[in-house]
């Protein structure tokens, strides 16, 4: 299968290209950049020396391929989709620029109106552990935010079993690494202002907060939510660490019931809650590279307040790793394919 990849050269990018080089059904017709047009791949994603001998195209050279990824500044891809249209069957989008259902959620969260809200309807959200049926039968697929996959993916369960007080707000800190602000330098990735950091760079309206609400409202009940985020010394990585009140107590068997039958026969979902050790709740360190969720909670004993934690890599399960999940999904290829591998320890 022939699978391009426009904007190939940024974070999220440089993870496509390694996981798809790894994908038994896959050859990679084209990569594109303009600002690095005819140079190797190489040169921009060290990585994958000796890998791959592909170079740069300009996205003007693009050719008909099987699937189109889209790894675009948010804002690009819905300007850019009307010549995109033909250029690939299934296209998935690792940007903002389609996640949300409803177009006015962009005004309210993005400050601006969508420049193609008719094309919205097409785009199925990119959670396979949400939507995997829509996205098999799916030709556009947006993959949802770093951060918000990582919250949503550690509280779905619990708001689908209708255990949570929907009247207080689900509190959640995300925690996350300097790779999500992507390669363009800014003052606040420069070395002495990032180093050591732990910045509040978001406390209240990230846009993030738009897909949560969307992805954890069932039965027309919006849930309110609080969503803050933190920037920390790290390269890859995402804790997110909500807090929930519950409608009526709830023991740890019952919350085990409620998680493993959601997570029991997915893939990239795993629980994690040991009684002692230093990794007895979830890490982002030990999935540097992985496609995995790691959830994990702890119940307050003075109240109906349940803290649940969740991990990623955010440039795997938070974009390209979900993307390529998304497109197995859709193909109808093993779902872990190319995805298998498990991360290191130490790291």
């Amino acid at each position: 299968m022939d699978v391009s990849i426009i904007g190939g050269s940024g974070y999220a990018g440089g993870e496509l290209i390694r996981l798809l080089l790894g994908h038994p059904e896959v050859t990679i017709r084209q990569v594109t950049s303009e600002r690095y047009a005819g140079k190797f791949v190489r040169l921009v994603h060290p990585n994958l020396r000796k890998r791959t001998e592909l170079k740069f195209s300009p996205s003007a050279d693009l050719e008909p391929c099987d699937v189109l990824f889209l790894a675009l500044p948010h804002g690009v891809a819905m300007r850019k989709m009307p010549e995109l249209q033909d250029k690939a069957k299934v296209i998935i989008d690792l940007s903002a620029d389609y996640r949300l259902r409803n177009p006015e959620d962009y005004v309210t969260w993005y400050g601006h109106a969508h420049s193609a809200p008719d094309d919205i309807a097409a785009f199925t959200v990119g959670i396979p552990e949400l939507h995997r049926e829509e996205i098999a039968l799916s030709d556009r697929i947006a993959c949802a935010g770093c951060m918000a996959t990582t919250s949503i993916l550690g509280l779905y369960p619990l708001y689908r079993a209708g255990v949570v007080d929907t009247s207080i707000p689900v509190f959640i800190e995300a925690k996350t690494g300097s790779s999500g602000s992507g390669g363009e330098p800014s003052l606040a990735s420069h070395h002495p202002e990032r180093s050591g950091a732990m910045r509040s760079f978001k406390p209240t309206g990230h846009r993030h907060s738009a897909e949560i609400i969307q992805e954890l409202t069932f039965d027309g009940v919006t849930p309110p939510v609080s969503f803050s985020a933190t920037s920390i010394e790290a390269v890859r990585g995402i804790l997110a660490t909500s807090h929930v009140t519950l409608r009526e107590p709830l023991t740890d068997r019952d919350i085990w019931q409620i998680y493993r039958p959601a997570f029991r026969d997915e893939p990239f979902m795993r629980l994690v809650k040991e009684a002692s050790g230093v990794y007895r709740y979830p890490e982002p360190k030990l999935l540097s590279g992985s496609n995995f969720c790691d959830v994990g909670f702890e119940r307050d004993p003075h109240s109906n307040r349940l803290v649940v934690m969740a991990a990623t890599d955010n440039l795997m399960k938070g974009a390209s790793g979900q993307g390529v999940q998304c497109m197995n999904v859709r193909c109808g290829f093993p779902e872990e394919t190319a995805l298998e591998f498990t991360g290191l320890h130490p790291i």
